[in-house]
């Protein structure tokens, strides 16, 4: 059984205590951080969906982190002025508002940026932000594609600015308890990791193309996509369910359990082996015009011989697992398997029906955070700004970069409807040149990912 307050306390080091009232870093540590008293100024580009509870985060870190939202952006100013009126009502000042990130970049005043923008403007949004020296916190996955999250590695250590990609679970004290538990041999050899995204997801319906709406930038929001007409199904949100634009569900909520289970096993690898199959049921086609899969399951295998399986069911289902998992993770080990769900866990030895450790067992302190979004992950990227390097990081882009790959993967095999081999070394399938052409995308220019960051 883990000693869990010796655990809670070590990995709270770094972390907020989330009534977001508490510093998150030891008195030792803050006091000799040169300029850890000093204000950060963000900015939040991509501000619904996700966006606002970044907005929401950094205003409510004003005063015990000393951090200062002084723009939000957005290709759509439609929400402009609800965002600007929330964040007012938390810190009692109101944000600028900017619809070309690039305008953000250009102001000497930000230190650091957050972006919740769609999948496709994840990786050029991160390298022009280095670029001008910005820090970047960057959702979930990484990347729209693989080539590309490379290029937001190089662009992170070239400008030598910190990355944190938003896995939230990297901060929340009961999933690193877990994996540290695995990781120590809690229930021998991990040689499975199964990721769960089981969510359901109704038709969204089908519209003929239009012309955008007069407060949306279409150029800019398409961005590096190729040139299309505006539709407004394959907008807001529903851009998730274009390959052009999202990744599917295996690529939307789905990272965060492939990053959960990449992180379990330890693997600090690619994979050699892919294969991804599924499709969409239980929608009429010529009712939706999503083109992701609504149903895939994909397996994963390394060189050790290692598995990582994910499943995605969008239609009705079940949940699994002794703790009803519908969002989370199973491990099986040569002792016995442990469960993750959301900020609890459960490991059970070999064929017994009791729990033997876990976020149940045993002293239970007060949890720092009790599920993924919280604001201590937000507080290990400013721990971090202010150490001036990486090792504070929970998640820094190599990290999201490797777990991001994942879905990446699977989506090729899932499209090229057969197994892949992928060499690890040179991120390249082996002697696939038609898998290959799908590792990037053909960018419109002037939205293009440079070779040369």
């Amino acid at each position: 059984m883990t000693k869990r307050r010796d655990f809670i306390k070590k990995s709270a080091m770094g972390t907020a205590a989330i009534a977001i009232g508490s510093a998150g870093f030891s008195a030792k540590s803050y006091g000799s951080i040169r300029g850890a008293n000093e204000r950060i100024t963000v900015a939040v580009i991509g501000i619904r969906g996700q966006g606002g509870g970044h907005i929401n985060t950094w205003c409510r870190m004003k005063d015990s982190q000393n951090v200062r939202l002084k723009t939000i952006c957005d290709a759509d100013e439609e929400v402009f002025a609800e965002k600007v009126q929330a964040a007012q009502k938390i810190t009692g000042e109101a944000p600028r508002t900017e619809w070309d990130m690039r305008k953000v970049f250009d102001d000497k005043d930000i230190d650091a940026v957050s972006f919740a923008t769609p999948n496709h403007w994840h990786a050029l949004g991160t390298v022009w932000a280095c670029q001008a020296g910005k820090h970047v916190y960057v959702e979930k996955p990484a990347s729209h594609n693989v080539w590309e999250g490379r290029k937001m590695v190089e662009a992170a250590r070239k400008y030598n600015v910190r990355v944190q990609v938003g896995f939230q679970n990297r901060s929340i004290p009961n999933v690193m308890e877990a994996i540290r538990f695995m990781h120590n041999g809690g229930i021998g050899k991990v040689y499975l990791a199964r990721g769960l995204c089981y969510k359901p997801r109704d038709s969204f319906g089908i519209a003929p193309d239009s012309q955008p709406p007069a407060s949306l930038h279409y150029d800019i929001w398409l961005g590096p996509a190729q040139w299309r007409p505006y539709n407004e199904k394959r907008g807001h949100y529903n851009w998730h369910w274009f390959w052009d634009t999202g990744n599917g569900d295996t690529g939307n909520q789905g990272p965060h359990q492939f990053d959960i289970a990449r992180w379990g096993l330890n693997k600090n690898e690619h994979p050699v082996k892919i294969y991804s199959a599924g499709g969409i049921y239980g929608i009429d086609p010529k009712e939706c015009a999503q083109e992701t899969p609504n149903t895939q399951a994909s397996v994963f295998k390394y060189a050790d011989g290692t598995i990582l399986e994910f499943e995605t069911r969008g239609r009705f289902t079940n949940a699994e697992s002794g703790l009803g998992i519908q969002i989370g993770n199973m491990f099986l080990g040569t002792e016995g398997y442990v469960e993750i769900n959301g900020s609890e866990w459960k490991a059970y030895r070999q064929r017994e029906r009791q729990p033997f450790a876990g976020s149940d067992i045993g002293e239970r302190p007060v949890d720092l955070m009790k599920a993924p979004g919280g604001g201590s992950h937000y507080v290990n990227f400013l721990e971090a700004i202010r150490a001036g390097n990486n090792g504070p990081l929970h998640c820094d882009i190599l990290e999201g970069y490797m777990s991001s790959c994942l879905p990446s993967l699977a989506n090729i095999s899932y499209r090229l409807g057969r197994e892949l081999t992928f060499d690890g070394t040179k991120e390249q399938f082996v002697k696939d040149k038609e898998a290959d052409k799908m590792l990037t995308r053909e960018y419109r220019k002037p939205y293009v990912v440079p070779a040369v960051v």
